[in-house]
């Protein structure tokens, strides 16, 4: 029995650590290669480790891309939507979950209607509205049309139906109005959505490639993601440096992972406990 339980035990080891293996290949792929030279790059077969490390890749992305402006235009978009999102949504949410009104059901099932279409099909309006408010090529255009998040009031919404109706009664009777009780006390007890949505929001913000491409031709007003796309020369590819730009990308995501992987793992766990 233990030995046919130890040898269980083995078989899932050996196919955990293949996945993680799998999975984080990848990612130390794209570092190596950042320290190569062009040549080194693109030997055949390929070689794994850089054969010393060279740093030029990360001098020419300064030098090409003003990164600095283009890295605080990403910070700037990703907290102002991530502020937004978990403002407009929690709030949403908690009334979709708790607060009873006309057509409560069909505007929530509108809302979902929102999740089953392609998010392609919304560019051009979105365009033409910021087009016409004269934001083409500046900083509010990149966020504005990404404050509210469908997503994000449905994962929110699970949380606040897992809380128990008492908690709400109870405050009703102290004296406490709607306000009070979403703010003191349903906020606080759904803390791990709040996380997890705030890792989604900022994961999505940080990543965007297609808007901002389309709202912004100015190098100055531009985020990461589109950015990097103008480290991929005309005739050839330099892979170096494209690796470097993508390590320098998503640096600040996986700092952002690690310190919050806790509540956001419990906050994914919990999001469906009750529908």
């Amino acid at each position: 029995m233990k030995t046919a339980r130890a040898r269980s035990h083995l078989i899932i080891h050996i196919i955990l650590i293949a996945g993680i293996a799998i999975t984080v290949f990848p990612f130390l792929w794209m570092i190596f290669t950042s320290f190569k030279t062009l040549p080194e790059s693109m030997k055949i077969p390929p070689t794994i480790l850089p054969e010393s490390l060279n740093t030029e890749s990360y001098q020419y992305v300064f030098d090409v891309l003003p990164f600095a402006k283009i890295y605080l235009n990403t910070v700037f978009v990703t907290v102002l939507t991530v502020l937004f999102q978990v403002a407009f949504c929690t709030m949403a949410a908690y009334g979709f979950a708790r607060i009873e009104f006309p057509f409560k059901n069909a505007l929530f099932l509108i809302l979902l209607a929102i999740l089953m279409v392609p998010g392609q099909i919304f560019l051009i309006p979105q365009y033409l509205i910021i087009q016409n408010l004269g934001l083409a090529n500046t900083i509010p255009g990149l966020f504005l049309p990404n404050l509210f998040s469908a997503f994000g009031t449905f994962l929110l919404r699970q949380f606040f139906m897992s809380l128990p109706k008492e908690l709400e009664e109870a405050a009703l009777l102290d004296g406490c109005n709607r306000f009070q009780i979403f703010g003191k006390i349903m906020l606080p007890l759904v803390k791990p959505g709040i996380v997890a949505l705030v890792i989604f929001t900022a994961r999505f913000a940080w990543n965007d490639f297609m808007w901002p491409l389309i709202v912004n031709s100015d190098p100055q007003k531009m985020t990461l993601a589109p950015s990097l796309s103008l480290l991929k020369g005309q005739y050839a590819t330099n892979y170096p440096v494209q690796m470097a730009g993508a390590v320098l990308a998503v640096i600040p995501m996986i700092v952002v992972f690690v310190i919050f992987q806790k509540q956001f793992i419990e906050g994914v766990a919990q999001s469906g406990i009750k529908g």
